[in-house]
């Protein structure tokens, strides 16, 4: 919501300076984000005249001029590139050191082709003040040589920009604001009362509502007569000061009352509306080309005002350009009227229309001001314009609700721990426009119309402690008590923070998809069973619920390479279903990679390469599970994964048969063709719901890191042994031998080939033994790898690797 210091000082009589406006207007609620002070970025700019503009001498398009810049000094020299600068022009004048805002520069003594040059004659676009760029500012003869040009032009008008919550809308006027400041006592409101304009004739215009809950209000003026021409001087600088082109002073007048108290009008050309209004849902296949140019379909969830001819107006949106005012109009339909808060809004994403009056229909209006809006705008087109006036025609309710709330003035305190005395209080509501009643400990208070966010006794203290001073609240610690303090984040959030953070680290980038997919997609994926199916889905693209995050992932991965980015790395951490039961929906975190998106990085791996394959997602997938908190020991992976994986590039990863993690490595080519998506590409998926949580160890003892004096060894180990044994079994065998020694097995190497029997493969295996009392003798090292040989044999049936 933008608004100049002249326009709120229409509403408030206060001498406050700008700089504590804008603070009372932030300690209230109103935050306030920018000022925009044109007089002061625009001061160090003086009004000269140009004495003489003589040829430059290596230069054809530039000419040296010699500026008079006022009060005696010497001419001054200035090298200027401006078709228009000649001897006699009064222009704009920026001595060196002044900074340009167009051009992001401040000026200094430079030689432009040879010839000093001390200072600059500007254009408007120069000082931001509008798009001419053509040539050099050309100001009246008789402006004051040497003032400030600022000043002299009425620019020392600030701008102020204060973010409304949604719940303010009586201050998406600028009465509304002057009255909060006036709560504030920052100054003193100006509510004149608004009267009545006799109607001179019937209005020849009725109304018809055909669904009262679409426009519970409706009221509707002929000004007969009127001439349409530009608005006065003042109403054009209003609206431009708040960056609104001036059109004509009938839509200039509507765009006025809309900033100015928060009450959106329509004018209609009486002459192009044929018939009656009706105030109707459109019927579907309906169009209407709007105010904006642009042409819009409509179905029987849009309200609309029609005449006999069809849609004239979207409905508290935007008007029609066929009935729209212009220079020609001498006969004036003025429209106020009230309209659903919810279907403006629906109405406003359906059509993709943001505008002035959706913005502040759908927060809500004054009802009461929906006449006295109507009256005030009526008096403005007198004045303007000139013309008769007709009665007024009235529809529905124009006043709203009364609503009362008995208020506890003990309430105050309750709620934010501070004491306001009863005066206080009274003064603060009244200036605000609430009305109270009693004197007792309970008093009844009367909600104005303007404050339709006022329902309780909750929301009349915030009032009160907004303008009372929310820094007068004391600042009281909660009580903490002796039991220890419960995590903010619950296990699963913490696990769903550190996958994001982990996966992050490895160079993926995050994506969030839809939550449904399509039932082919979710089939592919074990998915599409009919309790999974939404019944009025958003898209027939969007039918099922997921059961995997992989699918969302693929088409993403899919678009971006048919825009040319092949090489990509994406992840999820989401909701996936199984089921419809609560026990079937799961966390997931899942990632893909494709082409040169290995996590080794370009021209990083061993093979020169840097493909992604089935190692990169077990990577990927592992460091999930480090981040998660699984435990890493005790993780087992298993040859082949699930349906949607290549069965011989894929591996499963659990914590014994009932416990499956997830799983990683290429996509089955099946699996692509259903998804369009072109291969290959390397994919895992982890189920953060499944990791065990970590044994809680009731001990007094502090935790105590234990790092070793000696110096680990590392042996590697070569079995032969059939081709069904599983790497996971030999690890398992080999860590078992003694744990307390053995801290770390990894496997480095599986072969099949060449000098190994057929039915037969070679797995090598990497032992980390690290000592912790002393020093090992070889001996002693011996006797570890011996043990670690018999034990692997023995659970494998396989043999030391000659």
């Amino acid at each position: 919501m933008k608004f100049s210091l002249s326009w709120l000082k229409d509403h408030l009589d206060t001498d406050a300076p700008l700089e504590a406006l804008a603070e009372r207007l932030t300690m209230i609620g109103l935050e306030v984000e920018h000022i925009e002070d044109k007089a002061k970025a625009l001061k160090p700019f003086t009004i000269a005249r140009v004495i003489s503009a003589e040829q430059h001498p290596n230069a054809d398009r530039l000419r040296v001029c010699m500026v008079d810049t006022g009060h005696g000094a010497e001419p001054v020299q200035v090298v200027c590139g401006a078709p228009n600068a000649r001897a006699g022009l009064v222009s704009v004048f920026s001595p060196p050191g002044t900074y340009i805002p167009a051009k992001n520069i401040t000026l200094s003594i430079g030689s432009i082709r040879g010839v000093e040059s001390r200072g600059m004659l500007c254009s408007a676009a120069e000082l931001g003040i509008s798009e001419d760029h053509d040539g050099i500012m050309e100001l009246p003869v008789g402006a004051p040589i040497g003032a400030g040009y600022a000043e002299w032009a009425g620019l020392g008008d600030p701008v102020l920009e204060i973010n409304l919550t949604p719940n303010r809308q009586d201050c998406t006027g600028v009465h509304g604001i002057a009255r909060d400041l006036a709560a504030a006592d920052i100054g003193k409101l100006k509510d004149p009362a608004i009267k009545p304009i006799k109607g001179e004739f019937p209005c020849p215009v009725m109304v018809m509502v055909e669904d009262q809950t679409l426009c519970p209000g409706f009221a509707l003026r002929l000004v007969r007569g009127v001439k349409n021409g530009p608005s006065p001087e003042w109403l054009q600088k209003r609206l431009v000061s708040i960056g609104l082109r001036p059109i004509n002073a009938l839509v200039d007048i509507t765009n006025f009352m809309t900033f100015d108290r928060g009450r959106p009008l329509h004018v209609f050309d009486a002459a192009k509306v044929k018939g009656n209004l009706t105030v109707r849902r459109a019927h579907d296949g309906e169009t209407l080309l709007a105010l904006d140019g642009r042409t819009y379909t409509l179905d029987g969830k849009v309200c609309v005002i029609a005449d006999d001819h069809g849609v004239e107006s979207l409905a508290g949106i935007m008007g029609g350009e066929a009935s729209g005012c212009s220079e020609q109009t001498t006969d004036v339909l003025i429209e106020s009227a009230l309209w659903n808060e919810i279907n403006i809004a629906q109405t406003g994403r359906r059509l993709g229309i943001n505008s002035d009056a959706r913005y502040r229909f759908e927060r809500g209006v004054d009802p009461a001001f929906m006449v006295p809006g109507l009256e005030m705008a009526t008096r403005l087109v007198l004045e303007m314009c000139g013309g008769t006036p007709s009665e007024v025609v009235k529809v529905g309710n124009a006043f709203g609700d009364d609503r009362v709330i008995d208020f506890p003035l003990a309430e105050v305190k309750r709620l934010a721990g501070i004491d306001v005395p009863l005066v206080e209080m009274r003064m603060i509501l009244t200036r605000l426009g609430f009305t109270l009643a009693g004197n007792g400990p309970v008093m009844k208070v009367a909600i104005p119309s303007w404050r339709s966010d006022v329902h309780g006794k909750a929301d009349i203290v915030e009032e009160i402690v907004r303008i009372f001073g929310v820094d007068k609240v004391p600042m009281t610690p909660f009580e903490r008590g002796d039991a220890p303090r419960k995590p903010v984040l619950t296990q699963i959030q913490l696990r769903t923070r550190r996958a994001k953070r982990a996966l992050a680290a490895r160079g993926l980038v995050e994506a969030v998809t839809w939550s449904f997919i399509s039932k082919p997609h979710a089939e592919a994926f074990g998915g599409g069973a009919p309790e999974l199916a939404l019944a009025n889905p958003i898209a027939a693209d969007l039918s099922d619920m997921r059961p995997s995050l992989l699918p969302s992932l693929i088409a993403a991965a899919q678009a971006n390479a048919d825009r040319g980015v092949s090489d990509l790395a994406l992840f999820e951490v989401g909701q996936i279903f199984k089921g419809d039961r609560p026990q079937d929906q799961f966390v997931a975190a899942s990632g893909i990679r494709r082409g040169f998106a290995s996590s080794n990085g370009l021209g990083r791996h061993w093979s020169g390469s840097a493909i992604a394959d089935a190692l990169d997602a077990k990577a990927d997938a592992f460091a999930v599970l480090a981040a998660a908190g699984a435990p890493m020991q005790a993780l087992q992976v298993t040859p082949g994964g699930a349906s949607w994986l290549h069965p011989g590039r894929s591996g499963t990863i659990q914590i014994g048969p009932q416990n499956i993690l997830g799983y990683f490595g290429e996509l089955h080519p099946r699996t692509l063709e259903a998804l369009g998506a072109d291969g290959p590409l390397i994919a895992f998926e982890m189920i953060l719901d499944k990791i065990p949580d970590a044994k809680q160890k009731p001990t007094r003892a502090k935790p105590v890191l234990e790092l070793s004096a000696f110096q680990p060894v590392s042996r590697d180990f070569a079995f032969i042994v059939d081709r069904g044994v599983r790497a996971c079994d030999i690890v398992r065998a080999a860590q078992g031998v003694d744990k307390k020694l053995i801290t770390a097995v990894s496997v480095f190497d599986v072969y099949e080939g060449k000098g190994i029997d057929d039915g037969k493969k070679s797995v090598a295996i990497a032992v980390t033994i690290q000592p912790r009392e002393k020093t090992l003798t070889d001996q002693e090292i011996d006797a570890v790898g011996a043990k670690i040989v018999a034990e692997v044999t023995k659970k494998t049936g396989g043999a030391l690797r000659g």
